[in-house]
């Protein structure tokens, strides 16, 4: 493992499992809802950084690549009093250069945007963060011959194949780790899969995402479908800037809370527009 030592005294290494619970005791700080088991999720996934000053955690970067030519990063904390001596972009540095040529996504915060822009990322859109106690939504009519299932283990090279399409990425091994703590839900169109989604536990209830479809109506009706076992329950959703679900989320009970950047780095990945993703799977992975 190498370690290298600034000369301000601060340590840069590689993360590995024993670091998890300090990483969650550094989101705490900052006032994200991730629990350890969130943590846990990512980092199997991906690779990650840590800053450390006398052998206490003040920052983490982590990275995952998605397919030979696209990835994407998240998980950048700074200790608020360690904020401002470059911390976050010496953590930065580290991921990049892991990633190398791929292009790469991100979700920035406008405060953070700078930063990243100066790193060659450029604003492709937004994502807005949804969320509160999900009401009960009345299933939505779909067209004949379509309907909506729970998803089976012989869907997801299906699903994968439809996610692949969707955001240009390659996303076998978030989507197959994710069957493991995820309930999924189909969209098919005469027998076919035209669409899904995904909730699972995360912060302080559950998350819908990602969710796939070809189109607005059916990506209601996939955040519908869940409405009938989790109405009175915490739901968050983080959905594009461009899938006009803002105003039926807020009746939904799903109110917007914040809005993040969504930039790319090395160009953007080629997505197939007969299908879109509607909500990401979290703002790390996205």
């Amino acid at each position: 493992m190498t370690i290298q030592t600034t000369p301000t005294g601060i340590t840069y290494r590689r993360m590995n499992g024993n670091d998890l619970p300090a990483a969650h005791a550094l989101s705490q700080t900052v006032r994200w809802p991730h629990r350890l088991e969130d943590w846990q999720f990512v980092h199997r996934l991906g690779t990650g950084f840590v800053a450390e000053e006398g052998g206490a955690m003040i920052g983490t970067a982590l990275c995952w690549k998605q397919g030979d030519a696209q990835a994407s990063l998240g998980m950048i904390i700074v200790s608020p009093e360690h904020q401002g001596k470059g911390i976050g972009r010496e953590l930065m540095n580290r991921v990049l250069e892991e990633l190398g040529g791929r292009c790469t996504l991100l979700i920035a915060t406008p405060a953070g945007q700078p930063l990243y822009e100066r790193l060659g990322f450029v604003a492709t859109g937004t994502i807005h963060q949804h969320q509160g106690t999900m009401a009960s939504i009345a299933p939505l009519a779909l067209a004949s011959g379509e309907n909506i299932r729970l998803a089976e283990p012989a869907d997801i090279a299906k699903i994968i194949a439809l996610a692949n399409r969707a955001t240009g990425m390659s996303r076998d091994a978030l989507l197959k780790q994710l069957v493991s703590v995820a309930e999924g839900a189909v969209l098919e169109r005469h027998g076919e899969l035209a669409g899904f989604s995904f909730i699972r536990r995360f912060g302080r209830g559950h998350i819908i995402g990602p969710m796939v479809a070809t189109d607005s109506e059916r990506a209601k009706a996939l955040i519908a479908h869940w409405s009938s076992a989790y109405a009175g329950s915490f739901v968050r959703v983080d959905v594009t800037g461009t899938s006009g679900l803002g105003a039926w989320l807020t009746e939904a009970g799903l109110v917007q809370v914040d809005t993040g950047v969504a930039m790319a780095r090395n160009g953007a990945p080629h997505q197939d527009e007969a299908v879109k993703q509607f909500a990401i799977a979290n703002q790390a992975l996205c």
